[in-house]
């Protein structure tokens, strides 16, 4: 592959993925956007993402970007002759990334000693429901369940008492995410620790749980179980331990969240509301007060902006400096300018649609950015391309491959 066709920081870095679903395709996306050759192993079906979402022309939007800017090559793992592709493979890479169940990679004949034999320092990131031990480690898993043991679920959800409805989804595979996210921390830890100058040159592999990093998103939620034994619960739009901080409704059916939660920003937030008084009311003088009577204190908020647009509510809240923001739908954040200026909203031309908008790439590195190099690629594009390149086969050992189903 042409390196003048990469940028970004980890340009040169070679990550190869045998993963599916979310999470650790995920986090190698991460490192593809910032220039790391990633080449994604799937098998000959594809992988699941490719079906999921709505389809235009047999074609899927949401694989556009989760697999972009990666080579896709296909591998029939259960073949024979798999093994020895995958292990020269990782024998050309920097690392690995997998997110099968623990220790199936290794009944494949493809563990970690195995995967090794071809690169000695070889770093390796496990990603799993529960972990690679421990007594839920044979269990099935996806980001919902690690959701739920994280404790996310539970907090997702309106205050105990507001509805008999089961507690709700996040909206996102935020579980997975995460995890993927971890992923890709730990990759480039192990790296960083393997290769910088006086480096210890060792192998590391990572044990990366879904359950294990929902729950550590979840701020004081342990310690004040551990310390006092309350349970934290769930809060809905409000933030428990400052108020203001809700979604109002504005006259035109929108919401618009409003955090006015110093002494400060309230005190500006009763002016624009053309009620000075609240600031000095004693029910809503500190934080504490206006805690302990939030529900009456949004009350009075509610009834206000219920008479302006969500328009005028968010032009009057910027002219006080309080900071506020229209609860966001897609349309909103595809036509958003600060996310136009910065790329974070970005047409992608896709020859499946002509062009995606995509989420730009995180974190920005202005002096070597990443980019989009290409959408999430069809299947098996890549396959030819990595054989060649990387395992030095012709065109005759390419077709003897596919002849016999192993590609």
């Amino acid at each position: 592959m042409n390196e003048g066709t990469r940028s970004g920081p980890l340009t040169g870095l070679r990550v190869l993925e045998i993963g599916h679903f979310i999470a650790a395709p995920f986090g190698t996306r991460l490192l593809a956007d910032l220039g790391a050759d990633v080449i994604k192993i799937e098998p000959p079906s594809g992988d699941p993402i490719r079906q999921w979402g709505i389809h235009v022309d047999g074609n899927s939007p949401w694989w556009s970007q989760h697999a972009r800017n990666k080579r896709c090559m296909t591998l029939n793992l259960k073949h024979p002759k798999a093994k020895d592709i995958i292990v020269q493979l990782a024998g050309a890479s920097d690392a690995v990334v997998e997110n099968f169940r623990p220790g199936q990679l290794a009944r494949m004949g493809l563990g970690p000693d195995v995967l090794r034999s071809a690169r000695q320092d070889l770093v390796i990131a496990h990603v799993s429901g529960y972990g690679q031990d421990g007594p839920y480690r044979d269990k099935a898993a996806f980001g919902v369940i690690g959701e739920s043991l994280g404790g996310l679920r539970y907090l997702s959800d309106h205050a105990p008492g507001m509805s008999d409805l089961p507690s709700v989804r996040v909206g996102v595979s935020i579980g997975d995410s995460i995890a993927g996210l971890y992923a890709a921390f730990g990759v480039m830890s192990a790296l960083w620790q393997r290769d910088r100058v006086g480096g210890d040159k060792r192998a590391r592999s990572l044990d990366v749980a879904l359950t294990e990093s929902v729950l550590s998103m979840m701020e004081g939620m342990l310690p004040e179980y551990g310390v006092l034994g309350t349970v934290k619960e769930p809060t809905g739009s409000r933030i428990a331990t400052a108020a203001p901080t809700s979604a109002y409704a504005a006259s035109d059916g929108k919401w618009v969240l409003i955090a006015a939660n110093s002494e400060p920003l309230f005190g500006r937030l009763s002016k624009t509301m053309d009620q000075p008084g609240l600031a000095e009311d004693p029910r809503f003088t500190g934080n504490q007060a206006r805690v302990e009577n939030v529900e009456e204190l949004d009350k009075i908020i509610g009834a206000w902006t219920a008479t302006f647009t969500a328009d005028d509510l968010l032009a009057q809240l910027a002219d006080a400096d309080i900071p506020s923001s229209l609860v966001y739908t897609a349309a909103d954040v595809a036509a958003d300018p600060q996310y136009r200026h910065r790329g974070m909203v970005q047409e992608v031309p896709d020859p499946a649609f002509g062009s995606v908008l995509q989420a730009g790439i995180v974190p920005g590195v202005p002096e070597d950015p990443g980019r989009v190099r290409w959408p999430g690629p069809p299947l098996g594009v890549h396959t030819d391309e990595i054989l060649g390149e990387l395992l030095g086969m012709n065109n005759d050992d390419i077709n003897v491959l596919r002849r016999d189903s192993v590609i």
